[in-house]
C-alpha cells in the first residue's frame, strides 16, 4: 500500500465481520485494517501531494474541498459505527507509513484501550432544542414602536397652529406596554430553559456519560431559532430505542419549542479522557 497513511479510528479487532465491499473512504480509497498489539487502526492510503504538511495545510482552507474530505472520513466512521464501536480520530490525521502509524497505536495504547473499554456497546445520540417566537409577537412589538404610536395613537391638533401632539397618557401607555413585552420575553426564556433542563435530566437517565457542548451558532448551522440545548449523551445501544422513543414524546409538548435527535454516532464527544471533550 503506497502513499501516506489516513488514519479514519482505533477499534477492537472485527473478527468475522467486513466493512462492505463497496466502501471508499477519503482519495476514493477502500479502508485496510492494521492490527498492533491487539488493537486495530482503519487506515487508507492517501497522496503524498494532497495530505503532506503543506498542501494539507492548503487544502484545510478551501471549503468544497474539506466538505468532501469530512464525508468521506464521516461514510466509514458510519460503517464501522454499525459493526464496532470505533474511537474516531480528527479528521485528515496522516502519518508517514504503516510504522508511523503503529507506533502512534503503540505511544497511545493504554489511553486507546481504556476509552475502547468505555464506549464498548455504546453510541451518541445528540439531542438540541431551539426556542422559536412567533411572527405574532414580533409584530406586536412592531405594532407598539415609537413610530407606530406617533402614527396611530391618540393625537391632539392646535387650534392656533395645527400642529398635532401626541397625548402624554400614550407615551405612559407604550411604556408599560413594553415592559410587559420584556416581562413576557424574559418568562418565554425561562420556560425554555426550564424545558431543556427537565428533557436533559430524563435523558441522563438513559446514559452512562453526558456532554452540554456550546450552543450552536446559527449563522454557522442555518438553523431556526435560538438553541437553548446541545447535548451529547453516551448510551448503551440496548438502551437506544427507549432513549429515542423519549425524544420523540417530547417532541410537540411545548409550543415555540423544536426538539431536533441526531445519531445514533460514533462516541465523538467521549473519545477524550473520561470526563473531558472528545478530541
Amino acid at each position: 500500500m503506497s502513499g501516506l497513511r489516513y488514519v479514519y479510528a482505533i477499534c477492537r479487532p472485527l473478527g468475522s465481520t467486513t466493512l462492505p465491499s463497496q466502501l471508499t473512504g477519503v482519495a476514493g480509497v477502500p479502508p485496510k485494517q492494521l492490527t498492533h498489539h491487539g488493537l486495530v487502526a482503519i487506515v487508507s492510503a492517501v497522496p503524498e501531494e494532497d495530505f503532506s504538511e503543506e498542501p494539507l495545510k492548503a487544502h484545510l482552507e478551501d471549503l468544497d474541498w474539506l466538505s468532501a474530505t469530512a464525508r468521506a472520513h464521516q461514510s466509514v466512521i458510519d460503517a464501522l459505527t454499525v459493526v464496532t464501536s470505533p474511537l474516531p480520530l480528527r479528521l485528515a490525521t496522516v502519518f508517514r507509513d504503516d510504522s508511523g502509524v503503529r507506533t502512534m497505536m503503540e505511544t497511545q495504547e493504554e489511553t486507546f484501550r481504556r476509552t475502547l473499554n468505555r464506549i464498548e456497546g455504546r453510541v451518541e445520540w445528540g439531542v438540541k432544542v431551539y426556542a422559536e417566537f412567533s411572527e405574532s409577537s414580533e409584530a406586536s412589538e412592531v405594532s407598539n414602536s415609537p413610530r407606530s404610536s406617533e402614527a396611530s395613537g391618540p393625537t391632539e391638533i392646535s387650534e392656533d397652529t395645527g400642529a398635532k401632539s401626541v397625548k402624554v397618557g400614550s407615551g405612559r401607555d407604550y411604556l408599560r406596554q413594553r415592559r410587559q413585552q420584556r416581562r413576557a420575553h424574559e418568562d418565554k426564556w425561562e420556560q425554555a430553559e426550564e424545558f431543556a433542563r427537565r428533557l436533559h435530566g430524563a435523558l441522563s437517565r438513559f446514559a452512562e456519560d453526558t456532554r452540554i457542548h456550546a450552543p450552536q451558532n446559527p449563522a454557522l448551522s442555518r438553523a431556526s431559532g435560538r438553541n437553548v440545548l446541545n447535548a451529547a449523551y453516551l448510551v448503551p445501544r440496548a438502551e437506544s430505542e427507549e432513549f429515542v422513543e423519549l425524544v420523540d414524546r417530547t417532541k410537540g409538548d411545548e409550543p415555540g419549542l423544536r426538539v431536533e435527535l441526531t445519531g445514533p454516532w460514533a462516541a465523538y464527544s467521549f473519545s477524550g479522557p473520561a470526563g473531558q471533550e472528545g478530541a
